[in-house]
């Protein structure tokens, strides 16, 4: 199902894609395609690809240390679990991409290649990896996915643990339906900017 989904998604998306890239080349400097590496199933690492979103120099550290205040209960979730509020990395045009899901088609390549499926739990950073808690760890049983349960069921209005917890539901009820149902979740999720 995943290589039947996404070699039509690249064919249908593929002009869509095209723009992207060439928009993303045009409003700033920099690569159209961000690669970040992420733990898969089985904690193995890959490189995941996206449409780049911030600008080149940007400090990943700004991010780790939201991820880990919310691991602490120090802060609430603003505009998206893992989204810093009035992120300065996030280029003009990267906002857009974020709020209508764009920067994540090419993680469609990732399907095609292996690392990622359509539907599952949100891939991970290396440095994320370590302020789980152990009961987490089942999630790494399956392979992320572009879009996943915690995506659609309101991620912006949950806390790090309710989300981890989906994830865990997630990987012990895993299914064909409850792909399904994810997928038909993802449209109005992404067209009300709910799942993010």
């Amino acid at each position: 199902m995943d290589l039947a989904l996404a070699s039509i998604g690249m064919v249908l998306l593929s002009p869509l894609m095209l723009v992207m890239f060439v928009l993303v080349r045009a409003t700033s400097p920099g690569p159209a395609l961000f690669r970040q590496v992420r733990v898969g199933a089985n904690r193995r690492t890959f490189v995941m690809l996206k449409f780049r979103t911030m600008r080149i120099d940007a400090d990943q550290q700004l991010h780790l240390d939201y991820v880990r205040r919310l691991m602490a209960g120090e802060v609430e979730a603003v505009d998206g679990l893992y989204k810093l509020d009035h992120d300065p990395r996030i280029t003009r045009l990267g906002a857009l991409l974020r709020r209508t899901s764009l920067d994540e088609l090419p993680q469609l390549l990732n399907v095609l290649r292996g690392d990622m499926s359509v539907v599952g739990p949100r891939p991970m950073l290396p440095a994320e990896l370590e302020m789980l808690p152990p009961w987490a760890g089942v999630r790494f049983e399956v392979p992320p996915g572009i879009t996943g349960l915690w995506q659609v069921s309101g991620r912006n209005r949950l806390t790090m643990t309710q989300g981890l917890r989906i994830d865990v539901d997630y990987t012990q009820r895993r299914s064909a339906w409850l792909d399904l149902l994810v997928l038909l979740r993802t449209i109005p999720a992404v067209l009300g900017s709910t799942g993010r």
